[in-house]
């Protein structure tokens, strides 16, 4: 049994080998640059998905196309068309899109999209106590909040109850008048609030936590509750809005009760709406408010809305800030599925902060991958040698002289220096001159760290050709394809468009014959502009035996009362003439009181199917010229190089069917 393990081995191992080496292969040269086996047949099944059969026939033929395609490129480069700045600029644009879905840790992120998932389907009741620290404020303040908030959090442990600390401390306005209480919210939170929802949603109902960092601050939470999330409610309302003072409230109140009697003995809610409800928006809509979740709108409104059992309930009158609602249920949409709202969540995750942990977790990795080493007695001695009154402010520049001591390295040949840095630390001029007043080793660390992750995300961007593949083919065909678009531009497209005589020339010989007109009817369109249907038959009764010159001429005597207008219309291209398409066809006249004329059509003459001129084939006779401009421009790169093909390399890539 070992023996035929270690057999198998052997044998896995050589047709790995076989099967690299031979992808590895060149295929093919052109002007000196081979093209593998590898990249011919990542482009001929990408072309060909589904129809990739791998037959030699197949496989040949693409190949011609292929050659031909390379051939193009080759003449691109030889041109020098790779140096247009235009067209760097372009391809540099694709490099930093493309690059942008690589450098991001996509295991950290899926994680972070189901954790967000998972905790969208529970509602949390949650209170705070919030205590105002901007983001950016100084240590020194920071810390001081920080101290309060423990202090405050030590206190309510200690027997101060809750909701008496939030209404007399809070920094929350609002506090004034829920005593701290937020509800029930949903993930996701607000940006800058993530530390407040792993807290919330890691700690079982009745605990008090914090002190919790935010952007805005520091909070302590209490969690009250969980429920199963609501989702989604799509209502209608019927809105009576308050009045100026109790005595009017009460005729409202009147007024809504009726209604709502009115529903429950049967009455259209549609013709009660239009009737009495003061939400003009959405009176000729039903009433229909369409759906919303929680903390959209006022809790009573909330509440009586997800509280309705069935799709067509409607509630008690409810009281709000603004009114009183009657809310009718149209549907219900309970938290959609995972693979639904995957895409949504992770755009969402993308534009919060809460995203830096997949790139923190990128960088790390990034770091050990390239062997990334850092000198920190070199930045010490450095940040030693600076003065805070120069240093944090707009007077500071870089050593000219350019210190080549060495800072930080990805292995042996990625070097960056203090030079390198101080050059960072003159573009970040703003972070540098807000580090005034705080510690100089601070300011100079934050800004140290910064420049590592720059550097970091911008060496794995310059790895991505060698690590991925599949990067390195996009951008090949990218570059490529533009190259391609240039060189057919100059030496094809303009030249069709702009060399008349090799046009006509090309014409006269090869097109001649190919573009044809069908038969064709030469039509006179008569307008009356009477709607005296005795004048009408008198002008047709005329016209089907004379041109339109003599008609003009006999009824244009005194004032103009019939114009026409003359078409030529190939067979099939005007569906009314076909009825009458003859010599003398003529449609029935047709009169139009409003605009007090009359109008009918004739046929005069049917013109026999004829060969176009190049002026009334030119769309079609460029396209074909642009066709043989480039089949000969081919032949001719043919000629200029050379293209021999590796038979063998080829047929090992054939695969036979049975």
């Amino acid at each position: 049994m070992l023996k035929k393990l270690i057999a198998l081995t052997l044998l896995l191992s050589a047709s790995l080998t076989m099967l690299w080496s031979q992808d590895d292969a060149v295929l093919f040269s052109v002007a000196g640059k081979p093209v593998t086996a590898a990249e011919f047949r990542y482009i001929y099944t990408k072309t060909n998905q589904d129809k990739a059969d791998f037959s030699e026939a197949s496989l040949r033929e693409y190949l011609n196309l292929y050659t031909g395609f390379k051939l193009k490129v080759a003449k691109a480069r030889d041109m020098q068309l790779d140096t247009i700045s235009a067209l760097n600029s372009e391809l540099e644009g694709y490099r930093r899109q493309l690059a942008a879905s690589y450098l991001v840790d996509k295991e950290v992120t899926d994680k972070l999209i189901k954790e967000a998932y998972d905790r969208m389907l529970q509602d949390v009741d949650i209170s705070h106590i919030f205590i105002a620290c901007d983001k950016n404020a100084k240590p020194v303040d920071t810390l001081r909040a920080y101290n309060r908030t423990l202090s405050m959090l030590n206190m309510i442990k200690a027997g101060v109850p809750f909701e008496k600390m939030a209404v007399d401390s809070s920094d929350d306005k609002s506090a004034k008048d829920n005593s701290g209480n937020l509800g029930f919210v949903t993930a996701m939170l607000p940006d800058g609030y993530y530390n407040m929802e792993v807290a919330a949603y890691a700690a079982p109902a009745g605990s008090l936590l914090g002190p919790i960092r935010s952007h805005g601050g520091y909070h302590i939470v209490r969690v009250n509750g969980f429920r199963t999330a609501r989702g989604e409610m799509e209502v209608a309302q019927i809105l009576f809005r308050k009045g100026a003072n109790d005595e009017a409230n009460t005729l409202v109140r009147r007024r809504v009760d009726s209604v709502y009697t009115a529903l429950q003995t049967g009455a259209d809610w549609n013709t009660l709406c239009a009737k009495y409800t003061e939400d003009k928006t959405s009176a000729a809509k039903g009433g229909y408010v369409g759906f919303f979740g929680i903390n959209r709108y006022q809790k009573t409104f909330e509440d009586a809305a997800f509280g309705l059992v069935k799709d067509g309930d409607y509630s008690k009158p409810v009281e709000t800030s603004i009114g009183y609602h009657i809310i009718k249920r149209l549907s219900a949409r309970p938290v959609g599925s995972f693979e639904t709202l995957r895409r949504p969540l992770g755009e969402r995750i993308k534009r919060d902060s809460r995203s830096e942990i997949a790139r923190q977790s990128m960088i790390a990795r990034i770091k050990k991958d390239g062997k990334f080493e850092e000198y920190p007695e070199v930045l010490k001695k450095w940040t030693a040698a600076q003065k805070d009154t120069v240093f944090l402010t707009f007077k500071w520049k870089p050593n000219p002289q350019r210190s080549q001591e060495v800072l930080m390295r990805f292995g042996k040949d990625k070097v960056y220096t203090v030079g390198d840095f101080e050059d960072y630390c003159a573009r970040a001029s703003r972070e540098r001159m807000r580090g005034a007043g705080n510690p100089m080793d601070e300011t100079v660390t934050k800004l140290y760290k910064t420049w590592t992750e720059e550097v970091a995300m911008a060496y794995e961007e310059s790895q991505l050709d060698k690590k991925y593949p599949e990067f390195r083919s996009l951008m090949r065909e990218y570059e490529e394809g533009i190259l391609l678009f240039e060189a057919l531009k100059i030496n094809v497209w303009d030249r069709a468009n702009t060399d008349s005589v090799g046009l006509q020339k090309f014409f006269d010989a090869n097109l001649s014959q190919k573009y044809k007109w069908d038969e064709r009817a030469d039509v006179t369109f008569y307008t009356i502009k009477s709607d005296d249907p005795k004048l009408l038959a008198e002008v047709q009764e005329f016209a089907a035996k004379k041109p339109s010159a003599e008609v003009l001429k006999k009824f244009n005597k005194k004032e103009e009362v019939v114009t026409v207008m003359e078409k030529r219309y190939e067979r099939g291209k005007n569906k009314d003439l076909a009825p009458i398409w003859k010599v003398g066809g003529m449609t029935e006249g047709k009169t139009d009181a409003g605009t007090k004329t009359a109008t009918f059509t004739k046929i005069e003459k049917i013109v026999a199917p004829e060969p176009k001129t190049l002026g009334e084939a030119r769309g079609y006779a460029v396209a074909d010229y642009q066709d043989y401009l480039e089949k000969q421009w081919i032949e001719d790169l043919r000629k200029e190089y050379p293209v021999k093909v590796n038979e063998d390399v080829l047929k090992s890539m054939v695969v036979k069917r049975p």
